[in-house]
């Protein structure tokens, strides 16, 4: 059975059960996602099979620091599991542990759209967290920090921060943050509120900010010997059938993390500054505010407009640096593409003709 997501599919090999986990797969698609929309109108060529090896990599290198995670291993092209030393040549399969995913019932209260979050609860076990876990280390252009910040939705104080920061700031210690991951849109929370829709104890709080952390640094290592500069991540957490942490979905790829190198993005900011500069995205904001307001679910069904497709030559370049930044970030050079500094230059050449 398979399940068609936004940017990977999910293959369900065997159930999991209210006390056991399941077998799952994910097929990562050369798909991509911007503003919680979707698929947009391109694939851009291999990037699932880099998304698909970087997650794997970073994997198995949070498993040697003992950090828990859902991740079994890579399939072949022979169909059989393998860890990514093993693997000869690029794959789109990851094979994981599959927990339960709980659909979560809207209902509507002062006409506000609300999510009803009771099955979460301290006794639940083998499930996913209804959670998006982030951390900053830096504020590059871009980050959600400065919007919020303009908006009024939160403090600098609030964030844990002694004053306002800048554009492109390196913090001192990185800032912790937290998101709902099931509602129709992507969700800023308190960690107060994430505790009470998360269904979590305060050890148990405790505890994902310190997996985040000890995730943060080994990602932050890893990118480092790439010359990467892992600016900010998300990490989704599950419980395991004895409601033990787990880190789960997939982590470190250039999806995941907000990377730069050499001052440049090489994440997926990429293709949101593409389509920050499009009418559509002013709809998509205007759609998502106007949602909020009258409480409206399918938020998207407000656009006037589809989005456009990206420009041939930027969508070249994208294709190149997932598949490069692979390449650097895993020190396997899996596919034949140019060096990544050759990449970026390119990058930089067409966004100087832009």
């Amino acid at each position: 059975m398979k399940a068609m997501g936004s940017v990977k599919d999910l293959e369900v090999v065997k159930k999991p059960t209210n006390d056991a986990m399941g077998v799952g797969r994910f097929h990562f698609s050369d798909r991509y996602s911007v503003f919680d929309w979707g698929a947009m109108p391109d694939h851009i060529e291999g990037k699932g099979a880099a998304l698909c090896l970087m997650g794997a990599y970073c994997f198995e290198k949070l498993e040697e620091k003992s950090i828990k995670t859902h991740y079994r291993g890579l399939v072949n092209k022979d169909g059989k599991l393998v860890s990514f030393k093993e693997l000869k040549q690029p794959t789109n399969i990851m094979e994981f542990n599959l927990v339960n995913v709980f659909r979560l019932e809207t209902y509507k209260e002062n006409g506000k759209l609300k999510y009803n979050y009771d099955m979460f609860k301290p006794s639940v076990k083998n499930c996913m967290i209804p959670l998006e876990i982030i951390y900053r280390n830096g504020l590059p252009e871009g980050s959600s920090i400065f919007k919020r910040l303009e908006s009024g939705s939160i403090t600098f104080a609030e964030l844990g921060l002694d004053h306002y920061p800048k554009l492109g700031e390196r913090l001192s210690k990185p800032i912790f943050d937290v998101s709902t991951k099931l509602e129709e849109k992507d969700r800023y929370v308190t960690w107060n509120e994430a505790q009470k829709i998360a269904g979590l104890t305060d050890e148990e709080v405790e505890k994902v900010k310190a997996i985040l952390l000890r995730v943060d640094e080994a990602i932050t290592h890893i990118a480092s010997k790439a010359d990467f500069v892992n600016e900010d991540g998300k990490i989704e957490l599950a419980f395991d059938p004895e409601r033990r942490l787990m880190v789960a979905d997939v982590v470190g790829t250039l999806d995941e993390c907000r990377f730069t190198y050499k001052g440049l993005h090489i994440s997926k900011e990429i293709t949101r500054k593409f389509y920050r500069k499009t009418r559509w995205y002013c709809e998509v904001e205007e759609a998502k505010q106007r949602a909020e307001t009258e409480g409206v679910k399918e938020w998207r069904k407000l656009c006037q407009s589809s989005p456009p497709k990206l420009d041939l030559a930027l969508k070249t370049i994208i294709s190149e640096m997932y598949t490069a930044a692979t390449n650097e970030l895993t020190g396997h050079k899996l596919f034949a593409v140019p060096r990544l500094a050759q990449v970026t230059k390119k990058h930089r050449d067409y966004v100087g003709t832009d």
